[in-house]
């Protein structure tokens, strides 16, 4: 059942949302070459339970952690571990949720470790890019399918793919509502948006083929081809009229643009 919030409700997923990225843009800076994926999960957990809020993936369906920390061809779901230590050159995903006040958050960003190729740079770039075009799709009266096709279009532009098997997803109360956000698709086809929903997009991008494979833990999921892959997410609401409001983006500020430019 999908949920409509009223503009109480959405305050308090921006509180939410700002306390996320805050989080996010904090752990992002401790990302450098040595340090281990477990160094960062537990700086996380700690300047989340600080801010009286509550770490949302621990726990979750088993999952042992706070952080997904998805490394290189790892897509997403990649377990945060005292033996992973991030090498120059690689690029890590790096998958947050929280709760606050009984509201979700749910974010994501890929950070580059060190100095990275500028094949691995310019992934991150137009996955990135590719959010925002989709996001501009998710106003009042438009439709599911345009948000998909919007990623789906710019990726495969650059002769990337996009994956298929995971997906965006509605937030509020829950983590995971409905409705399903997929990163493909037609335009003018699926739900039509409407004031008052909250969503996650976020586009997995593979520099090569989208099929992926899940890791013998039952949770990491990684490139089939072992490509790298590009994770950006952010939640967001779907206002009355004009673009969406990003609110694990506090201070954003919609720009007209062309196609497949910086949002910002």
């Amino acid at each position: 059942m999908i949920t409509i919030k009223n503009s109480e409700q959405i305050a308090k997923m921006r509180e939410a949302g700002a306390l996320l990225h805050m989080v996010l843009q904090e752990v992002s800076r401790k990302v450098e070459p040595g340090i281990n994926t477990a160094e960062l999960d537990r700086f996380a957990e700690q300047l989340i339970r600080k801010n009286h809020a509550k770490p949302s993936f621990l726990g979750y369906e088993g999952y042992p952690a706070t952080l997904c920390t998805s490394v290189d061809d790892q897509v997403v779901h990649g377990i945060p571990s005292r033996r992973q230590v991030l090498r120059e050159g690689s690029i890590v995903s790096i998958d947050c949720g929280l709760v606050l006040d009984g509201w979700q958050a749910d974010s994501a960003l890929t950070v580059p470790v060190g100095e990275i190729s500028p094949q691995a740079r310019q992934l991150i770039r137009v996955t990135e890019q590719c959010f925002f075009e989709g996001a501009r799709q998710a106003v009042h009266g438009q439709r599911l399918g345009d948000i998909g096709h919007a990623v789906q279009a710019l990726a495969e532009s650059h002769g990337y793919g996009v994956i298929r098997d995971l997906t965006g997803h509605g937030i509020g109360r829950e983590m995971h509502e409905e409705p399903t956000v997929y990163n493909f698709g037609q335009p003018g086809h699926g739900m039509r948006l409407l004031p008052g929903m909250t969503i996650a997009i976020e586009p997995m991008i593979a520099m090569g083929d989208w099929h992926v494979d899940e890791d013998d833990d039952g949770w990491g999921i990684r490139t089939r081809d072992r490509s790298l892959c590009s994770h950006y997410e952010h939640t967001l609401a779907v206002g009355p009229d004009g673009l969406p409001e990003i609110l694990t983006l506090p201070g954003f500020q919609w720009k007209e643009q062309e196609h497949g430019t910086d949002p910002l």
